[in-house]
Order: structure tokens, then C-alpha cells, then sequence
């Protein structure tokens, strides 16, 4: 009866407290764009929500145009550098604009280029936007930020992120072979194995005082920290300003290391003494495998799971809200796509996705990066040319459906329409329900399980926060088939005050409905994952 269940919500949500948790994240991914051949990357301007930037191997950077509607490769490309080599680990490998790009139009790329060692150079330059077409920019460089020789033709890191602090970081391998042979890793007179940090805002060198060697004799003032092998792709968290480094291991082992944003800078990762957590080579000089003062890594895996990590990045988007904090990689040669939540000293919820992540349609290989937008959504890159962007994915299911939940036979909850929020469209049908009888819809946070005193009552399978769906267009009775048909307002649920659905959000639903005989009943439950 109508009072018996308004009577009982806050006993129902006592006894749902302790229900079954909330349903497992259910992700999916969402094809971008195709046929960029070669895509290593992928970032947008701070600030700049329609437009996505794609480096190519090639020397191009392509736009993604409308980005959050209906997204479109332009035709013309935004730079094209020429002349640079390509084989292997080379070509145009990084790209970060400057945090005031959209006053400055400064941007920075990271390419390999000729000359310099036996193994080429990396170059890092300044460009800038034209001043009549946001889409393309100036094809001249305004200035070269640092040009690093390289011993090898592999292990050229590539990446360049700016950190919270505004100043440029620059991720460089150890010069490549294999096993660091000329230990660039751990001498600190080399520019090889290690991070560097640029402040582009003032004159060359571009040495910001603070850097942790400047002054230091017997190390180089553009270091920022050392001990590694070849950071591929790092990041910083967009909210806390952490680092996360993706380090390419050697023989054995891949690692992600971790630099909280109150460092000073200073860090040995380790390489090559340690790979992973384990000793490499212990005659290193500068370094033991025993040495206390280098920094671990906060997770690794070994070369059963893959063989090239490829780092990503955590979570700070808004479409997918359970996910926030969470951070996202994968490895290049398995296809493998993992995630963990990490507080700066324990981590938690690791979980294998690649599974979930797989499309619908085609499949996800060779991972050559994560991106972010400029909303903090992800996407991942294939170097196939494929881009995809990390969804939710919309879900039902039906549960409380072995129940006597009815005096009669049970009626059925199902929908119809669409589980994305910006839809609002979102019907709800229960079915089998006896004509000429009265019937609303319940929602609820949680599910549950309250068996309604009295006889013939029915099962309450919705807890938590109980709602009922009871404006004019939401209660009355079924056709004459025994179908009542309901479309809810995911802009106004009738809480106190009215609240709209989320995406990421999961309620569940229920529909009461009398008997003939007077009784009250329900439905089975339908549990609703809502997505964007």
C-alpha cells in the first residue's frame, strides 16, 4: 500500500546499507579518428575543449577539429617538420604547448634529427601559431630550448610535459644498445638518463635556479632527476601535480615511477644498477643495487605480461566519475591496458582493463601513448593511426527476478530510449501488470532487498536514497495489454530538492503496482548505468 511504502523508506535504507556493493565500472572506448599512420601522441592547448592535436612519427601534427560533437581530421596539417629521420625510435616524438598558449601561441616539439652523436640529436624547439589561422602554425621556428647528442639511434625518451610549475620537462633515454653501455645513466656530466626541467620563459641556457645541480660540481644544471632508462611517456596529475614515468625496461622488467609534486627534485630511479626492483648491474659506478637512496618504482611487471610500457595518465575528466584519481597505462608489444589508484605511499584497486576497453568493433594494438584533452578525458593511441577515447559505457541490468515480488505473475521492468544523459530520454516499462490498477515507479541509490509487512505485499528491492516518481505523467495505470510506460526527467528527480542524474551514475528502479484483491506489489529491479 502507498503508506505502508512511504513508512518503510528509511527502514528499507537501514537494512540496504549492507547490500550489494555498486556494480563493477563498466568502460568502453569510442573511435575519434582513423588513418593517421604513425600517431605517437595525442594533447590539446590548455583551455581548448574542441580540438585534439596528433603527432605523427612523420614530422606532422594533424587536428582533431569539433572534438565533442561530431569529430573531423582537418585536411591541412597544423606543422609538417621536414628533413628529420624516422626509422626506429626517431622522428617527431613530443609536443606541449605552453600553459598560456591561448594569449602567447607558444608551443614546443621534441624531434630527432641528424648530426650531433653517432646516433643523431634530439632537438627540442620552440614554434608559434599564426597569427591569422589558429589552425596552423608558423612553419619556422621562433627558437632551439636544448639539442642533446645521442649515442645510439634508440631509447630517445621523447616526451615533454610542463609541470605545475610551469616550467618545461623533458624526458631523455640513455643514449640506447643495450644495458647503458657508456653508463649515461648514472653520470651526472650527461644529459642521457635523465629528466630534465627548462624554464622557456627566460633567456638561454634556460636554467631555472632552482633546479637541484645547479652549482654542483661534476653534474649538469639542466638535471632534474636521474637513473633512467628511457622514459617513454610521463605525466603530471592535473590535481595534485604528481609526476608518473613510464620507464622502458631492459631484460626482465617494466616500471612506473613516481616523483609527488613537493619534490625538489634530485631522484635516482636506479637504472642501470637496478631494473625494476632488481639488482642489473651492481658495478655500476655511481650507484649500488643496495643503495638505499634510490627511489623504487611504485609498480612494475615483468616481461611475461609485455615488453615496452607505455606510461599514461590519471584520471581527471568528468565524463567517467568513479574514475577520477585513477591512473591509466598499457604496454606497447602485449596490448595490455591496466589501472590503479595510487595515494603518494599505497596502491590500490589495480585492475587489468583490456578486456572492457576493447572497441566494439576492430581492435586496440600497439599503444604507442595515452592523452588527455583539455577536460582531462583520455584517449589512446595506436600506432596504426587509430585514436581513441576511454567512455562509459551505458548498462542495465535486471536483478530481484526470483522473487515472489507479486501475488500474481511478476511483472517485468525493462526500458526503453537512451542511458546517456544529454538524451534525457529514458523511459521505464514494466509489463504484465493487471488492468484497471494503479501503479508509480520507485528509484533508489543502491539496491536492496525489504520484504513489506502484511499479506501479499511484495518484495522492495530498491534502497538507499528512495524516490518516488509521482508527478501526473509518472503514475496511473497500464494499457490493456498490462504495459505502464513512464518517462523520467534525468534533469529532476523528485528528491528534496529535485537532483539530475550524473553520468557514472548507477540507480536502480522498481515498479509498484497493485493487484486485483487490493494487495501491493512490485516489480523485478532494473539497475541503470548512466553515461554522457
Amino acid at each position: 500500500m502507498l503508506k505502508s511504502l512511504l513508512t518503510c523508506a528509511g527502514l528499507a535504507a537501514a537494512l540496504c546499507a549492507t547490500s550489494a556493493p555498486a556494480s563493477a565500472q563498466n568502460l568502453t572506448t569510442t573511435r575519434v579518428a582513423a588513418g593517421l599512420s604513425g600517431s605517437l601522441y595525442v594533447t590539446s592547448p590548455p583551455g581548448d575543449a574542441d580540438r585534439l592535436f596528433v603527432v605523427r612519427q612523420s614530422g606532422q601534427i594533424r587536428i582533431i577539429d569539433n572534438l565533442q560533437t561530431s569529430p573531423v581530421v582537418l585536411a591541412t596539417p597544423f606543422l609538417t617538420i621536414t628533413g628529420i629521420p624516422t626509422s626506429g625510435e626517431r622522428g617527431l616524438l613530443g609536443l606541449a604547448f605552453h600553459p598560456d598558449y591561448a594569449n602567447n601561441g607558444r608551443f614546443f616539439v621534441n624531434y630527432t634529427a641528424s648530426g650531433g652523436g653517432s646516433g643523431g640529436q634530439t632537438v627540442v624547439q620552440e614554434y608559434a601559431v599564426s597569427t591569422t589561422d589558429p589552425n596552423v602554425a608558423n612553419p619556422t621556428p621562433v627558437q632551439t630550448i636544448v639539442t642533446v647528442n645521442q649515442d645510439f639511434t634508440n631509447h630517445n625518451g621523447g616526451c615533454i610535459q610542463f609541470g605545475p610549475d610551469g616550467k618545461l620537462y623533458v624526458g631523455m633515454g640513455d643514449g640506447g644498445s643495450g644495458g647503458d653501455p657508456n653508463n649515461r645513466a648514472q653520470t651526472m656530466t650527461s644529459r642521457l638518463g635523465k629528466m630534465l626541467r627548462f624554464d622557456v620563459d627566460i633567456a638561454s641556457p634556460f636554467i631555472p635556479a632552482d633546479n637541484p645541480f645547479v652549482g654542483v660540481a661534476g653534474s649538469d644544471d639542466a638535471i632534474w632527476a636521474s637513473g633512467i632508462r628511457n622514459p617513454w611517456r610521463f605525466s603530471f596529475d592535473r590535481l595534485t601535480g604528481d609526476m608518473y614515468m613510464g620507464d622502458v625496461g631492459q631484460n626482465a622488467w617494466e616500471e612506473i615511477n613516481f616523483q609527488p609534486a613537493s619534490s625538489t627534485g634530485g631522484e635516482d630511479y636506479g637504472w642501470r644498477c637496478k631494473e625494476g626492483n632488481s639488482c642489473f648491474n651492481n658495478s655500476t659506478t655511481g650507484c649500488s643495487c643496495s643503495d638505499t637512496t634510490l627511489t623504487d618504482p611504485i609498480q612494475v611487471y615483468s616481461h611475461s605480461l609485455g615488453f615496452s610500457i607505455t606510461g599514461g595518465y590519471v584520471y581527471r575528466g568528468t565524463r567517467i566519475p568513479s574514475l577520477d584519481g585513477v591512473y591509466f597505462y598499457a604496454d606497447f608489444g602485449s596490448n595490455r591496458i591496466w589501472s590503479f589508484r595510487y595515494d603518494g605511499s599505497t596502491l590500490t584497486e589495480f585492475t587489468e582493463r583490456t578486456s572492457q576497453l576493447d572497441p566494439p568493433t576492430g581492435s586496440i594494438s600497439n599503444i604507442a601513448s595515452f592523452g588527455e584533452d583539455a577536460n582531462g578525458e583520455l584517449y589512446i593511441v595506436e600506432l596504426g593511426g587509430e585514436i581513441w577515447r576511454i567512455d562509459q559505457d551505458c548498462d542495465v541490468t535486471n536483478y530481484c527476478t526470483a522473487l515472489p515480488n507479486s501475488t500474481g505473475s511478476i511483472s517485468n521492468l525493462s526500458f526503453s530510449g537512451s542511458l546517456a544523459v544529454q538524451d534525457n530520454n529514458f523511459n521505464l516499462i514494466a509489463t504484465s501488470i493487471p488492468q484497471g490498477q494503479f501503479a508509480y515507479i520507485i528509484g533508489g541509490t543502491e539496491r536492496g532487498f525489504v520484504s513489506m509487512p502484511g499479506t501479499s505485499q511484495g518484495n522492495l528491492c530498491v534502497g538507499g536514497t528512495l524516490l518516488r516518481f509521482n508527478m501526473p505523467s509518472q503514475v496511473g495505470q497500464p494499457d490493456f495489454l498490462g504495459i505502464f510506460t513512464v518517462q523520467l526527467d534525468l534533469t529532476q528527480f523528485p528528491a528534496n530538492p529535485t537532483v539530475a542524474v550524473q553520468a557514472g551514475e548507477t540507480w536502480r528502479f522498481q515498479c509498484w503496482h497493485r493487484e486485483n484483491g487490493g494487495s501491493s506489489n512490485f516489480s523485478n529491479g532494473l539497475e541503470a548505468l548512466f553515461c554522457p
